[in-house]
């Protein structure tokens, strides 16, 4: 199945551009080839009347007392003949017969065009136009046939001249015609280009929508296009204040039941304020996503939104004096939902910031088709061992130190999901500051997200 329809109407064009220049052709060879032939035939007409008119009758028999003056009738194989047929006696022929006679009755003559087809005297196929008179009228009348002929040759030289030069006619108005086509599939195509233009300035999140301008044509597909886009919008603004009331939501229940955490024994306390610290950060994480606003597909400027993750956390960090480093070019930029690359980024950071002594490093530099965001610290790390456990939800590893608990086991596998979701790959490694380095890698143009479960 053609998908190109650039391609199909080049195709279309080319298959009727085809056709009509088969009819012409096939009109205008037998228009001219019946012209030419109407022509020849008035021409050998006329040379029978001419000399039928001369033929008289002595003693008896049928003479021609003077012959057309044709001079191509006087020379052998001159182009131009004539024979008169008589009943009785042998026939009269022009000089340019030489010794060659018209058998006007052989069955198996072959016939061109409506003529009769016979050998020249030079060996050269003759055309005849032949008449059967009657000179005289009752006893005396007398019967006779005048054939008069011309060399095939010039029908089909005339016929070959005309052919060659209507060839090269239409090969022309086939290039031009085929020019025009595609002119015209150009021009009638360059509103979806663009509408794809449009398209990607939607995508960027530098236009809301289409628009109403476009071909009239068209206009019914930007209008529910539009529409698709405000509904998708109106979606995702009620969605995020959905995410919004529901992490408000979490905060009172949350401090209720740290409080009342505090009244256990020390051991099922530490355990449950835990998890009840483990659940009011994935709340701020869906907050922060909610404050940004940015739920929607857009190039998002790596820069810009690691500056504002960092802002979000260094008061968290203020309390231990951790120096965050941000080594990022500003031109970088990915073709993602911010919201996604929020979360997953930030959710590396906020592990940093849990973990680090002394220093975090986020840095992003693109190379050979790829952008890599790392996100160092210096903290205990994760041994080597277990850092693929640690990127599945509910998993905990060892630091380097051999501690117990040295990731959530959850933060770590949302990116990880995330990272997943849009062809990216989540790598795990020893930092140059001495803890864990976190590794985003993502083509340079992003994607488009894939379905994923819940968070």
């Amino acid at each position: 199945m053609i998908r190109s329809l650039r391609l199909r109407l080049a195709i279309g064009a080319s298959i009727a551009i085809g056709l009509v220049l088969l009819v012409v052709w096939l009109s205008l060879s037998r228009l001219f080839t019946d012209y030419v032939v109407g022509r020849y035939r008035a021409e050998m007409a006329t040379l029978v009347d001419t000399i039928a008119a001369q033929v008289a009758v002595r003693d008896g028999e049928i003479v021609l007392p003077r012959e057309p003056a044709d001079p191509r009738l006087n020379l052998p194989a001159g182009g131009r003949y004539w024979q008169i047929t008589r009943d009785n006696g042998a026939p009269i022929r022009s000089r340019s017969l030489w010794d060659t006679v018209i058998d006007r009755d052989r069955p198996s003559a072959p016939h061109h065009l409506g003529f009769l087809e016979v050998e020249g005297p030079d060996g050269a196929s003759v055309l005849v136009h032949q008449q059967t008179l009657t000179f005289g009228e009752g006893p005396d009348a007398r019967r006779f046939s005048v054939a008069a002929g011309f060399a095939r040759g010039e029908l089909d030289d005339a016929l070959a001249a005309f052919h060659s030069q209507i060839r090269l006619m239409l090969v022309a108005t086939a290039f031009v015609l085929a020019g025009a086509a595609f002119l015209q599939g150009a021009v009638g195509l360059s509103p979806l280009v663009r509408l794809r233009e449009q398209a990607a300035r939607v995508r960027s999140g530098e236009e809301k929508d289409f628009g109403s301008a476009g071909p009239t044509e068209v206009q019914p597909l930007i209008a529910e296009i539009n529409l698709l886009l405000s509904e998708r919008e109106a979606a995702l603004a009620q969605a995020r204040a959905r995410a919004s009331d529901l992490a408000h939501g979490l905060k009172t229940p949350l401090t209720v039941i740290a409080q009342l955490a505090e009244s256990l024994p020390r051991e099922e306390r530490r355990i449950a304020l835990e998890q009840v610290d483990l659940v009011r950060q994935r709340a701020d994480r869906q907050l922060q996503a909610a404050r940004m606003g940015v739920e929607r597909m857009a190039t998002t400027s790596i820069a810009s939104l690691g500056g504002k993750l960092v802002n979000v956390l260094r008061p968290i960090t203020a309390e231990r004096n951790v120096v965050w480093e941000v080594e990022i070019d500003p031109s970088i930029s990915l073709d993602l939902d911010p919201a996604d690359l929020a979360e997953c980024l930030g959710n590396l950071l906020d592990n940093a910031a849990k973990w680090a002594r002394t220093r975090i490093r986020l840095s992003a530099e693109a190379a050979d088709g790829r952008v890599r965001i790392a996100v160092g610290d210096d903290g205990p790390g994760v041994a080597e061992g277990d850092r693929e456990q640690v990127l599945r939800r509910g998993a905990h590893g060892e630091d380097t130190e051999g501690n117990h608990a040295a990731s959530t086991g959850l933060g770590l596998a949302i990116s990880a999901d995330i990272a997943d979701a849009y062809g990216a790959v989540l790598s795990l490694g020893q930092s140059s500051l001495g803890g864990l380095e976190a590794v985003l890698t993502f083509d340079t143009g992003g994607g488009r997200r894939r379905p994923r479960g819940p968070a």
